[in-house]
This record gives structure tokens, sequence and C-alpha cells, in this order.
């Protein structure tokens, strides 16, 4: 059983949902990074999604972007993902996942970076330019190396082709639950519930489901749960914070300590 595995097996225990937070690694900078990661972990985050800086993020809006600017600004590489990823384990206990283009696993090399991934022990790689269509290969490797593979569902996906993301997926399956890239919204549309009823019917818990896009508020991620979500992933929420306070990381982590703990608070299944 990989940790992510034991995670929801371990909430699931608890009647509780997973809070899943997104940080981009070195927004504002890489030396700060494993504080923030810490502050969401405190606050209760069960699962951190580590984002690599890329140059064209095409699935992010514009807060994510920024965070990526702000990263590559500060000259934050790849591989600094993997030397984070180490000083947080060395602290926590908690399954590290990173997200990140192909164009950085392809310039470094699948092998290798897979290499890096089981040294830090990261348990899981999400790689939404990968179709799952091309990841035969891919998802071998990360199986030898004990890496799970999550890729993404969205409200346009065909059953025919949801199968063949489910043959790839282990870990759990990024639901996006609307059109549209991610960013904090006011206000979720019925149409999100619904869709995730709808795979939570569909998946009859053969696989974690997990949902993510526009997620900010504990009333959201309370009527996600109840809808049949296993997790709700939250990034945009997190990465304005660090935005607003990224001249004082005190104040910074005080605030996603205080969000995470809301967040999580709301994930208690039948509260």
């Amino acid at each position: 059983m990989t940790r992510i595995a034991e995670k929801f097996a371990e909430l699931k225990n608890r009647k509780e949902g997973a809070l899943i937070a997104y940080i981009t690694v070195g927004d504002p900078n890489s030396k700060e990074t494993p504080r923030l990661v810490g502050a969401l972990i405190e606050g209760g985050a069960d699962i951190i999604e580590l984002g690599i800086a890329f140059s064209d993020p095409i699935a992010d809006g514009p807060t994510i972007q920024s965070a990526v600017g702000r990263s590559l600004a500060s000259g934050t590489r790849p591989v600094d993902a993997f030397k984070i990823a180490r000083t947080i384990n060395e602290q926590y206990n908690v399954p590290l996942v990173l997200m990140t283009y192909f164009n950085p696993i392809f310039r470094l090399g699948l092998s290798k970076f897979l290499q890096l991934s089981r040294e830090s022990k990261i348990s899981g790689l999400i790689v939404p330019d990968l179709p799952a269509e091309e990841a035969t290969e891919y998802r071998k490797e990360c199986l030898a190396a004990g890496v799970d593979t999550i890729f993404l569902a969205a409200p346009s996906t065909e059953p025919r082709r949801l199968k063949q993301i489910l043959e790839q997926t282990s870990g759990y399956l990024y639901l996006i639950s609307l059109y549209g890239v991610t960013g904090v919204r006011t206000t979720i549309p019925d149409s999100a519930f619904n869709l995730v009823k709808s795979y939570h019917t569909l998946l009859a818990d053969s696989i974690p489901l997990a949902v993510g896009f526009g997620i900010s508020t504990p009333d959201q991620v309370q009527r996600l749960v109840q809808a049949g979500a296993d997790a709700v992933i939250v990034g945009s929420a997190f990465v304005n914070l660090i935005a607003e306070n990224s001249r004082n990381i005190d104040l910074a982590a005080d605030k996603l300590k205080n969000l995470a703990r809301q967040l999580k608070k709301a994930t208690k299944i039948g509260q």
C-alpha cells in the first residue's frame, strides 16, 4: 500500500475527507517553501501538492501563474523541489505529490526524475499535459519506483476516455470540478456538485476521488465532501495568502495555518 493509499485509509477510518493543499515551490523563494508547507500541515493538510514552476502553465489561472513567475524570478529550478521535499520529510510524515508539466521531466529524463522522486520520498506525480493514451511506459516506470500516477478528469471527459484515464491512475483521481483554469471562485455552480455525485457513483470506491479548481471556503469543502468527494484540493486560496504576505513570512505562515484549519474542519463526514 502506498503512502497516499495509507492516508486515505486512515482518513476513512476517522470519517474525514482529505484536505490536499497546493503550493508552488520557490514562491516567494525556495528557502521559505518548507516553512510554508509546514504551516499547511500543522493546520491540517493531509497531502501536499508541490508545484514545479514551468514557463507555460496552461492549466493555471492568473494566481498560480503569478506564483510561478515569482518562483522563476527567485531562481528556483525543478531539482530544487526534491531538496525541499527531503527537508519537509525530515519533520513531517505527510504524502508529497509533485505537480509538473512533462517538459521538466523530459529534460531531466524520466528515469532520473523518478530516481530523485524515490530518494526524496515523493508519493505521487501529477502531469496535466501528459495524455493517458501516451502514459503506458510512464506508469510502468512510476509503479516500479513506488510513485503513484495521478491523472485528471474533467466535466467534458467521455466514458470511453475516462476508462483509459482510470487504467493509468493510482493514488487518487483528480477531478476538475468546472470548466476553465485554476483560481478562487466565490461560488461553485450546482453542476460541480452534481458532477461529484456522478463520479462518486461511477467510481464506486475503486479509487479516491479528489476534487479541485475554484475551492476556497469551508462551506464549499463541506458540500463537496457531502456530495461524495474523498478529498478536496485547494491551491489558489493558499497561493493568494502567500502573495499578499510575501514580505512577512511569519504572517503568511499564520494565515496559511488558519485557513487550512478551517478547511480541514469542514472535511469531517456527517458533521
